[in-house]
C-alpha cells in the first residue's frame, strides 16, 4: 500500500493531464494567495479560495463553506441562523473524511490510470468513503447523529435509521475501522471541532410528534445544504464550463421585476365603472398590494376564477418578497399539463431580465435514479437556485419528503422563500396531514411564506374538528362575499344524467362551447361523436405534449376572439389556471372545486350577460370510481345550495365535509409516524426517511416520460443532442425535452416497448414511429388502431 503525505490526499481526478482537486486545504493566512496552501473560511469566515470555488483549493473547505452558507440562508440574523451556519460547516468538512485512506486514494488513482487492465471483467472495487465521517459525528456526542445521516447518504441518498432487508444508519455506524470500511488519517484541523448546540426552536418543543417531525426536518435541510454544496463543488472542478454557466442573479431583482409589473397593470387603464370584472380584478390587485407588508406566516388568496390570480399573486410576492427580503418565489401546480401556462406568463412579462430568472421545474425527465446516475447527470438536476420557481405539486411535496439527493438537493432553498400554492385546494386527502404538517413547518421556524391562492379555499383553518390545520392565516382579499358576487357571472344547472349522445348534440349546435369531462376515454369518445368541420372542433388530453397542447389552446383562443366556432373537449387538465372564455360549459359531475373551476371557463371576462354551465353525470359512472367521493359530496352541497351552488358558504360546507368524511385518511399511510425518538444513544432518533419517501406519492401508479418527435424543435433535440452522447447531459436540454415529454403508465411502457428507442443508458425513451402513433387530434395512441389513417407506414 502506498503512504500519502496529508497534502496529497485528493478528492476528484481528471480526465486529462491536469492536477487533481486537492482533498483539504490547511487552514492558514501565512500565503493567502495560494489556493493550495492556504484557506481563512475556518468556521464559514470569508475565503476568496472558497467563494470563487478555485479548482486547486481542497474540496472539503469549498464543501464546508457553501454548505455553511446555505444553512445559515435559510434563517433571518439571529442565533438560528447562526447556529445553522454551524451545523451546515461541520456536515460539509467531515462529509468526505473517508477519503483521508490510503485504500480510498488508490481506488482514486487506479480510476484515473486509463492503463489499469480490468483482467476479470468486473468494475473496481468501490472504497466506501461516507462511512467515516457519519462514525466520526457520533463519536463526539449523541447529538452528532443529527448531521451522521446527511453524511452516510449523500451519495446514495438518505437512509432509513433502522431497517432489517436493507442498508440503513444503524448497520452503517457498526462497521469497524480497517476491518468493514478503511481507517482514516485525517488532519486534527478536520476533526478537532465540536458540535454546536441545536437552535431553540427545536430544543423548546415539548416531546411528541411535533419535535420528532421538526428534528427531521432540520436534519432533512442539512442534508439539502451539503448535497447542493458538494454538487456544486464537483461541478465545478468537474465540469467548469457547466457551472459558469450558472446565472448569478442581481439583488435589486424583485424590484426590477415589480416595476415590470406594475407597467403592466399600469397599461391596463383605469376600469370603466360599470365593468364589474375589470373592477374586481383592480381590486384584487389593491388588496394584495395592501398585504404585502404583513408579516410572514400563512395566507389565503380567495379570488374567483377570471379575478386575476396569476398577476395580483405575484404582486403580492414580490412586494413580499422585498419587505421580507425574501430569497426567491416559488409557485406550485397541481398539474404538469399547465404549468406552461403560467411559466410562460411570467416569462412575457420579465423577459427583459433573461431567461434565468425563471425556471420551470417538471418531474418530468429529472435524472433522480441514484443507482443509475453518472456524474453528469446529477449535475444536470435543479437545485431552485433562481429568483422565481415555477413547479409541479408532485415535485414540490415529494421533494419535501425524498430521500434521494438529486430532489433533495433543492430544499434549503424553499427556505425564507414566498410559497404560492396555485389552486391549493388540490391538495389529496391521503396526503393532507404530511403537507400541512410540512407547510406549518416551513412557515413556523423556516421564514416561508405560504400563500393558499384559489377560488374554492379549502377549510384547513385548525379547530376542534380538524387539528391538524393552520393556528392561523390571513386572509389576502378584505371581502371575498363581495368579492364573488361581483364576479358571479355563471348560472349553474344540474342536468342529471345526460348520454353522451345528448352531450354531443348539444355542444354541436352551440357555436362555441367547452365540455370537460373525468377520463380521457370519455374525452375521446365526445370528441369522435362531434360532427361538423374538424377545424372547428378541438379536443385536450395529458396524452399530448406540452407544446402540442400549447397550439392546440392558442388555435382555440384565437378563433373565440374572432367569434369562430369553437367545440372544445378536454379532460380536466384545463380547469387549473388555464385562460379560456366559453360561453357555454358543460362539466362531468365532480367536487364543487372542479364545477367552480370549470364555470370559471364561462363567460370569464363578462362579455355576456349570464353565462350558463351545465353540470351532468356521466353514463360512464361505473369507470370514473376514483372521482366517486368527491363527486358524491360535490351533488350534495349542489342541492343543499341550488339559489348559490359556488358560493363561499357552498365552498366552505363542502370542504368541511369532504375531509371530515375522509379524516381516518388524513394520513393514511402513516408518514408522521415514520419519524420517532429512539430512546438510546446508539440510535437516539428512528428516523425512516427511505420509507417515508417510498410511501409519499402523489401519483400512486409510476409513470414513465415518452418524448414526442413533434416538430422540427424537438426534432433536433432528440437527434442532434439527446443521441449524441458526446453532448453533455445538461438542465437546458432537460428543460427542453419536457416540452416535447407524455407521461405514460409503467404498464403501459412495457407492453410497448418496442415503440420505443431508449437512450443514454436507458435513462430517456424516444417514440419510434410518430406518424402511427401520434395523433393532431389525441396525442399519444398506442392500440392497434393509427391515429392518423391516411398513414400507411413509419419512414425511418
Amino acid at each position: 500500500m502506498t503512504c500519502f503525505h496529508l497534502d496529497q490526499f485528493y478528492a476528484h481526478t481528471t480526465k486529462d493531464s491536469s492536477p487533481w482537486e486537492p482533498l483539504f486545504t490547511r487552514f492558514s493566512t501565512t500565503d493567502p494567495d495560494d489556493p493550495k496552501s492556504a484557506c481563512s473560511g475556518n468556521n464559514g469566515a470569508p475565503c476568496l479560495h472558497c467563494i470563487n470555488l478555485e479548482p486547486q483549493h481542497g474540496h472539503l473547505n469549498k464543501v464546508a463553506y457553501l454548505s455553511a452558507n446555505f444553512a445559515a440562508n435559510m434563517f433571518p440574523e439571529g442565533p438560528d441562523r447562526e447556529s445553522a451556519r454551524q451545523w451546515g460547516y461541520l456536515t460539509g468538512l467531515w462529509h468526505d473524511l473517508g477519503k483521508y485512506s490510503p485504500e480510498w486514494q488508490e481506488y482514486l488513482k487506479s480510476k484515473a490510470d486509463i492503463h489499469q487492465p480490468e483482467a476479470s471483467g468486473a468494475p473496481l472495487k468501490k472504497e466506501d468513503h461516507t462511512t467515516a465521517g457519519a462514525k466520526h459525528a457520533v463519536s463526539i456526542s449523541a447529538l452528532g447523529h443529527m448531521i451522521a445521516t446527511a453524511i452516510a447518504g449523500h451519495h446514495a441518498g438518505l437512509l432509513d435509521a433502522r431497517h432489517e432487508s436493507h442498508a440503513c444508519l444503524e448497520k452503517r455506524l457498526q462497521k469497524s475501522f480497517g476491518n468493514e470500511i478503511p481507517n482514516i488519517v485525517a488532519p486534527d484541523e478536520i476533526t478537532n471541532n465540536s458540535l454546536p448546540p441545536l437552535s431553540s426552536f427545536l430544543t423548546n418543543l415539548p416531546r411528541g410528534k411535533d419535535s420528532n417531525f421538526a428534528l427531521a426536518f432540520f436534519q432533512r435541510m442539512i442534508f439539502s445544504c451539503l448535497v447542493d454544496a458538494d454538487f456544486l463543488a464537483t461541478e465545478s472542478f468537474m465540469s467548469p464550463k457547466l457551472s459558469s454557466s450558472r446565472a448569478s442573479h442581481q439583488s435589486d431583482i424583485f424590484s426590477q421585476a415589480l416595476k415590470l409589473l406594475q407597467n403592466k397593470i399600469t397599461s391596463f387603464g383605469s376600469p370603466p365603472p360599470d365593468d364589474k370584472v375589470a373592477n374586481a380584478r383592480a381590486n384584487v390587485v389593491a388588496d394584495c398590494t395592501a398585504a404585502a407588508d404583513s408579516p410572514s406566516g400563512i395566507f389565503t388568496l380567495t379570488v374567483p376564477t377570471g379575478g386575476g390570480k396569476t398577476l395580483s399573486s405575484l404582486n403580492f410576492a414580490l412586494r413580499h418578497a422585498i419587505k421580507h427580503q425574501k430569497k426567491r418565489i416559488i409557485y406550485v401546480i397541481p398539474f404538469t399539463s399547465i404549468i406552461e401556462q403560467n411559466a410562460s406568463v411570467f416569462r412575457d412579462l420579465l423577459a427583459t431580465l433573461g431567461e434565468e430568472v425563471i425556471i420551470e421545474h417538471h418531474s418530468n425527465l429529472s435524472p433522480d435514479a441514484e443507482q443509475n446516475q453518472t456524474i453528469t447527470s446529477r449535475l444536470a438536476a435543479e437545485n431552485w437556485d433562481a429568483p422565481i420557481i415555477v413547479t409541479t405539486a408532485v415535485q414540490f411535496y415529494e421533494s419535501l419528503y425524498a430521500a434521494k439527493t438529486t430532489k433533495s438537493r433543492k430544499l434549503h432553498n424553499i427556505a425564507n422563500s414566498v410559497v404560492i400554492l396555485d389552486e391549493a385546494q388540490c391538495l389529496p386527502t391521503q396526503y393532507l396531514e404530511p403537507c400541512l404538517r410540512v407547510l406549518r413547518e416551513l412557515s413556523e421556524n423556516y421564514h416561508t411564506t405560504t400563500v393558499l391562492c384559489t377560488a374554492t379555499q379549502p377549510a384547513v383553518a385548525k379547530s376542534s374538528d380538524f387539528p391538524i390545520g393552520f393556528p392561523g392565516s390571513n386572509e389576502i382579499i378584505k371581502d371575498p362575499q363581495k368579492l364573488y358576487a361581483d364576479l358571479n357571472r355563471v348560472n349553474v344547472t344540474y342536468r342529471g344524467q345526460l348520454s353522451d349522445e345528448t352531450i354531443s348534440s348539444e355542444i354541436a349546435q352551440a357555436t362555441q362551447a367547452l365540455c370537460i369531462v373525468n377520463t380521457r376515454k370519455h374525452a375521446h369518445r365526445l370528441f369522435k361523436l362531434l360532427p361538423g368541420n374538424t377545424k372547428e372542433n378541438f379536443h385536450l388530453s395529458t396524452l399530448m405534449c406540452p407544446q402540442h397542447r400549447l397550439q392546440v389552446l392558442a388555435n382555440a383562443r384565437k378563433r373565440l376572439n374572432e367569434k369562430l366556432p369553437v367545440r372544445l373537449i378536454s379532460t380536466q387538465l384545463i380547469e387549473a389556471g388555464v385562460d379560456v372564455d366559453f360561453p357555454i360549459v358543460y362539466r362531468s359531475m365532480a367536487g364543487l372545486d372542479s364545477i367552480a373551476q370549470a364555470a370559471g371557463r364561462c363567460n370569464r371576462e363578462g362579455k355576456i350577460v349570464i353565462g350558463q354551465a351545465h353540470v351532468f353525470h356521466s353514463e360512464h359512472i361505473k369507470s370514473e370510481r376514483y372521482f366517486a367521493d368527491t363527486a358524491c359530496v360535490g351533488h350534495e352541497f349542489l342541492d343543499l345550495h341550488t339559489d348559490d351552488p359556488l358560493g363561499t358558504e357552498a365552498v366552505q360546507g363542502y370542504f368541511n365535509k369532504y375531509y371530515h368524511q375522509n379524516r381516518n385518511h388524513w394520513d393514511a399511510k402513516h408518514i408522521l409516524d415514520d419519524f420517532e425518538f429512539g430512546g438510546s444513544p446508539d440510535l437516539p432518533f428512528i428516523f425512516n426517511y427511505r420509507t417515508a419517501a417510498e410511501k409519499f406519492n402523489l401519483i400512486e401508479n409510476k409513470q414513465i416520460p415518452i418524448i414526442i418527435p413533434w416538430d422540427d424543435v424537438s426534432k433536433d433535440l432528440i437527434k442532434n443532442k439527446l443521441c449524441n452522447e458526446t453532448i453533455s447531459l445538461h438542465r437546458d436540454l432537460l428543460r427542453g425535452l419536457q416540452r416535447y415529454t407524455v407521461q405514460i403508465y409503467d404498464n403501459d411502457y412495457y407492453k410497448n416497448q418496442h415503440q420505443f428507442q431508449s437512450v443514454r443508458d436507458g435513462e430517456f425513451h424516444i417514440l419510434i414511429c410518430p406518424e402511427t402513433h401520434y395523433s393532431d387530434q389525441f396525442g399519444l395512441n398506442l392500440t392497434d388502431e393509427a391515429p392518423n389513417s391516411n398513414t400507411l407506414i413509419c419512414s425511418s
